[in-house]
């Protein structure tokens, strides 16, 4: 006995919109899942001195990533690993903290230069920061000290007075160094 072979069944191509909702399906789930790994709560803060000097004649003194160590009063040594980008640990003159932040940009010609934290004892994550020196008018300048991050789940308040006082003090000491 033979058997008729059976009838090849017609390919029918999905109709456009149930190809897309299949393709779409995983991408959302990923960006559902990507959105929950962005921090909690992110927070920004910045703070700018005008001081006497040029832009070039500050940078010259602020600009290379371990010369916090000449002007920042908490600052009580630093030290770069040379590689690049640079990596540098910044200890206080209590001797009480240590900051480990990489070097995450530098330009001379816009005197600046961004880091982010490796490793600190304040209470963020996903810091990140720029050091800048800006033209303010015939021999001045304006040092901005700008920085994102997320503060700890209770402890917002402890960050932001932190961060605070380092970008102040920072600055005042450097507006005082460059004092006519």
């Amino acid at each position: 006995m033979r058997f008729a072979p059976k009838p090849q069944a017609k390919k029918v191509r999905a109709p456009a919109i149930v190809r897309m909702v299949k393709t779409a399906a995983p991408v959302s789930v990923f960006v559902l899942l990507a959105g929950s790994m962005m921090p909690a709560s992110a927070a920004s803060l910045s703070r700018s001195v005008d001081v006497d000097g040029t832009p070039a004649q500050i940078w010259s003194e602020i600009g290379d990533f371990c010369a916090i160590r000449n002007w920042h009063p908490a600052i009580g040594s630093c030290t770069e690993d040379g590689k690049t980008p640079p990596t540098r640990t910044l200890v206080t003159k209590d001797g009480k903290a240590t900051f480990v932040e990489l070097q995450t940009a530098v330009s001379r010609e816009k005197h600046l230069y961004g880091y982010t934290f490796v490793s600190s004892p304040l209470p963020v994550t996903h810091y990140k920061s720029i050091l800048k020196v800006s033209a303010k008018g015939r021999g001045r300048s304006q040092i901005t000290w700008s920085g994102d991050y997320s503060p700890d789940a209770g402890k917002e308040k402890d960050a932001d007075a932190a961060l605070s006082g380092i970008y102040e003090s920072g600055l005042e000491a450097i507006k005082a160094k460059f004092a006519k």
